[in-house]
């Protein structure tokens, strides 16, 4: 793997830390097991708590001023077959029992079993008291430092394996979509509504290799949340960044679906078969 990624690369030998993180992991999804086989319906949140809702519902009413169009001012159109549709709803059935995971530690901290969804929510109330740009800012600075880049097959033994936030916080590692479906959920939660978020899927045209941001629209302009950089650069700035300048948009990921973006050549080869995310 290219030093630029910034993946590290360990080899499956297994070390204390990974071990740690796999026994962290385990722990937590037996957790979110028993809270989905145990509730019924999610909890209410204490008078003045912010309430919780899954990823597909819509936290803000639509506001028909603001612009609709899609990162990087290109065409797009739905994607109906695509092996990111399945990876898409696995990891938004685990964020959904994790919200209710949240939901109840928001009601007593003290009695939350995970630490992991502690530190996301510290994450979240540090973004809420700061607005716009600065909020999205804390969000991206907080999970870049909280994860360390590490390659699916070092954490998961598989070559591409999407994690929700507090599994990826439980780990402590992730590569590149770990880090924005992290940001991805924290910027909901922090009060950014699901019309000003998505999941960027680029393809590398050197390395024929993709890799996950988000974007995130402030003030009518999308910014570029990557996990490579404190640095939020404009929409437009990022593809002629001279380090970014041979990635190409290639899906569009959101609350209503997954989009394909039209004018790219690469698309083409990317209908069906996208190739592992770094």
């Amino acid at each position: 793997m290219p030093s630029h990624w910034g993946v590290t690369m360990l080899g499956t030998a297994a070390t204390p830390r990974r071990l740690r993180a796999r026994t962290g992991t385990l722990a937590l999804v037996a957790v979110l097991g028993l809270l989905a086989a145990g509730t019924p319906s999610r909890a209410r949140a204490a008078p003045g708590e912010p309430v919780t809702t899954p990823l597909a519902t819509e936290g803000a009413a639509a506001d028909d001023n603001r612009d609709s169009g899609e990162p990087f001012g290109r065409p797009t159109s739905e994607v109906s077959v695509s092996p990111l549709i399945g990876k898409w709803q696995t990891v938004k059935q685990s964020i959904d029992a994790e919200l209710s995971l949240l939901t109840l530690c928001r009601l007593d901290l003290a009695f939350c079993p995970s630490p992991a969804a502690i530190e996301f929510l510290s994450i979240v109330e540090r973004a809420r008291q700061r607005e716009g740009l600065a909020k999205v800012g804390e969000i991206n600075r907080a999970i870049n430092l909280d994860i360390r880049p590490a390659a699916d097959i070092e954490l998961y033994q598989v070559e591409d394996f999407w994690t929700s936030p507090l599994v990826t916080l439980t780990a402590g590692a992730g590569d590149c979509e770990d880090y924005a479906i992290a940001k991805f959920v924290a910027l909901r939660e922090a009060g950014v509504p699901s019309r000003d978020l998505r999941l960027v899927i680029l393809r590398d045209d050197r390395l024929h290799a993709d890799h996950a941001v988000v974007a995130v629209r402030v003030d009518h302009h999308w910014r570029i949340l990557d996990s490579r950089r404190l640095l939020m650069l404009e929409d437009s700035q990022f593809i002629r960044f001279q380090a970014m300048s041979h990635f190409e948009p290639i899906f569009s990921i959101g609350d209503a679906g997954i989009q394909r973006y039209d004018d790219n050549a690469v698309v083409a080869a990317t209908a069906t078969a996208v190739a592992p995310v770094f």
